[in-house]
């Protein structure tokens, strides 16, 4: 597959995660948990049938890291929900591409790029247009920023580790390890804070399968295809488009309309990340369609 057509198809099904969330109106780490397990269980079968299981230690750390600090990310978020606004927090975790831009400069003293960075700002201007200015002015320093901030950086770290390793792996052989990982680790988070998260309606539980299929395993499966041809940087800022795609699939879905503001930061942020895929004068492309 082509891996934009790849990338956008991952952005589209993950972009439906927040309204399983809100349909399901149960604990947001015991929904993140079901939606990294469902997946799993669904993968197990296929890898055990065609082999996929097989994988050196090296691959397999950093597998289970990945998996990790994707559970990581899931939970801080969701946490910082519970302390500040949605659309802020939904705001600052979505900085993701800044980290990725200014880690791969530091660890690896790999330049992104002036397109990069122009479509950096432009995109993460539409998101403080989309997500409303007045939020951003009245920001005041309190542990829900502060774990927004740690979100955004562990997703980042996610698309890193994910990017390092997706060269010299099977997608599904990593999606295994990772996800079961995630699994473990979101589990014992619920036990920890005591979400319930056995005794559920049909519909939650309806919910928590959409989640797993749509929004993890094929999500995850075709983003994490991408990054095996995509620089993580590109990856990172059209993840970005997620926040747009959702708010479109609530207005259809859930009945929310769309103000003059939302409308108009969607445009810039979609715009953002079309420059960042603009292929820079005298540079060869570094993926082919």
């Amino acid at each position: 597959m082509n891996p934009r057509l790849s990338l956008i198809i991952g952005i589209l099904c993950i972009s439906f995660s927040p309204i399983f969330v809100k349909l399901a109106g149960v604990s947001p780490i015991g929904s993140a948990f079901y939606r990294v397990f469902v997946a799993w269980v669904c993968l197990v079968p296929y890898c055990i049938f065609k082999r996929k299981l097989k994988i050196d230690k090296r691959q397999l750390l950093i597998s289970v890291a990945a998996g990790m600090v994707f559970a990581l990310d899931i939970a801080v978020w969701n946490i910082s929900l519970l302390k500040i606004s949605a659309t802020v927090s939904t705001l600052i975790a979505n900085l993701a591409p800044v980290w990725v831009g200014l880690l791969s400069f530091l660890l690896f003293r790999k330049a992104s790029g002036r397109l990069f960075w122009i479509g950096t700002i432009i995109a993460v201007a539409g998101m403080v247009i989309l997500v409303g200015y007045q939020h951003i002015l009245h920001l005041e320093l309190n542990t829900g920023i502060l774990l927004a901030v740690l979100a955004s950086f562990f997703y980042a770290t996610y698309i890193m580790i994910t990017k390092n390793i997706m060269a010299g792996i099977d997608v599904f052989t990593f999606m295994f390890y990772s996800m079961l990982s995630a699994s473990v680790f979101l589990l014992l988070i619920n036990g920890y804070m005591h979400n319930n998260i056995t005794h559920l309606s049909l519909k939650v539980w309806l919910c928590f399968i959409g989640m797993g299929l749509i929004c993890q395993l094929a999500g995850w499966i075709t983003i994490n295809y991408s990054l095996r041809y995509l620089e993580s940087t590109r990856v990172s800022i059209a993840l970005l488009s997620q926040t747009v795609f959702a708010g479109l699939l609530a207005a259809f879905l859930l009945d929310e309309r769309l103000g003059f503001n939302e409308i108009l930061g969607s445009v810039i942020v979609l715009g953002g990340i079309a420059v960042t895929f603009l292929k820079p004068r005298g540079r060869k492309e570094d993926v082919m369609a």
